[in-house]
């Protein structure tokens, strides 16, 4: 992904609180453009109150939030580039997809009714037809075009792949691929599955507990982390890898299993020093790479749904 220049998202200190409960403790983050940014942490972890502040609905009790050097909050002229995507759809009670467009239109200058005429034929949705009869599917496919006609700068979506099918979560995907290639959009995808953003985030990061953990790009994360499987002999103990950072080593008989960390020809030199009878590198999911970020923190992932 190449971005555009130095423009980028900055999330600086920023807390939120709702009466006495802290939502998002000093959270910071930069995201650059043309970025697809996958935004992950459990149910009440502070997702959707960063969203919410990255779009200028809400506003922190500490820090701020910069697009481009400017801050969001009660800035018409940054909020008309940015276009949040809740994750529960509201319309009006008899209103059919182009009585939303009509509204959208006289919202959004960017409005493209071309691109809105080409998604609701894309993704097969009678535009005439009341919103209140679609499906939850549905009407989440009529949320994401919508926002897609407007031609935001910034997409922020909560939730976005929820109760769409497998054929749809992949239309929408590539759709959101294809904007950032052609002209740079940038997207934010709130989730709690890490599943549902593998395939398509290049940058990612982690909220737990109000807090931001870590952001990452995505294939530094994968390339510098493996689970190593090794056969050895029965001498062989943990501290035959004291030359190397690892964590989660267990043995079963002849075979021994560690995650390492490091890139893949740092480990293989490292791994033929030590002569094992066999041994192979086995990349990480995002899951795991997550899991053992969080271990290595301190946070006890059996007692977390990331």
């Amino acid at each position: 992904m190449k971005y555009g220049g130095t423009k980028m998202i900055q999330i600086l200190n920023v807390d939120k609180y709702y009466d006495k409960y802290l939502s998002l403790d000093s959270a910071n983050a930069e995201i650059k453009d043309g970025t697809i940014f996958g935004l992950v942490g459990s149910n009440g972890s502070g997702k959707s109150t960063l969203l919410r502040i990255m779009s200028g609905v809400f506003k922190p009790e500490k820090g701020s939030v910069l697009y481009d050097g400017k801050d969001v909050f009660e800035n018409p002229e940054v909020k008309k580039r940015v276009l949040y995507l809740s994750d529960e759809q509201y319309y009006f009670q008899y209103a059919t997809l182009n009585d939303m467009r009509d509204l959208y239109k006289s919202v959004y200058e960017s409005f493209d009714t071309e691109k809105y005429k080409k998604l609701c034929n894309l993704f097969a949705l009678n535009p005439s037809r009341k919103i209140s009869t679609f499906s939850k599917g549905m009407k989440k496919q009529a949320a994401f075009l919508l926002a897609l006609s407007c031609r935001p700068d910034y997409l922020l979506c909560d939730e976005t792949f929820d109760g769409l099918d497998p054929v749809m979560r992949n239309l929408v995907k590539r759709i959101v691929a294809d904007e950032a290639a052609e002209r740079g959009m940038t997207t934010i995808i709130a989730s709690h599955n890490l599943r549902e953003l593998e395939d398509i985030c290049d940058h990612i990061a982690l909220i737990h507990k109000a807090r931001v953990v870590f952001v990452s790009d995505i294939d530094t994360m994968k390339d510098n982390m493996h689970t190593v499987q090794a056969v050895v002999s029965e001498s062989f103990t943990p501290e035959a890898l004291s030359g190397i950072k690892f964590t989660g080593y267990k043995r079963r008989g002849s075979m021994v299993s560690f995650v390492c960390r490091g890139s893949k020809e740092e480990i293989t030199e490292y791994m033929e020093k030590l002569s094992p009878e066999f041994y192979e590198l086995i990349p990480l999911t995002l899951e795991e790479i997550f899991i053992s970020e969080m271990e290595e923190r301190g946070y006890d992932s059996s007692k977390s749904d990331i």
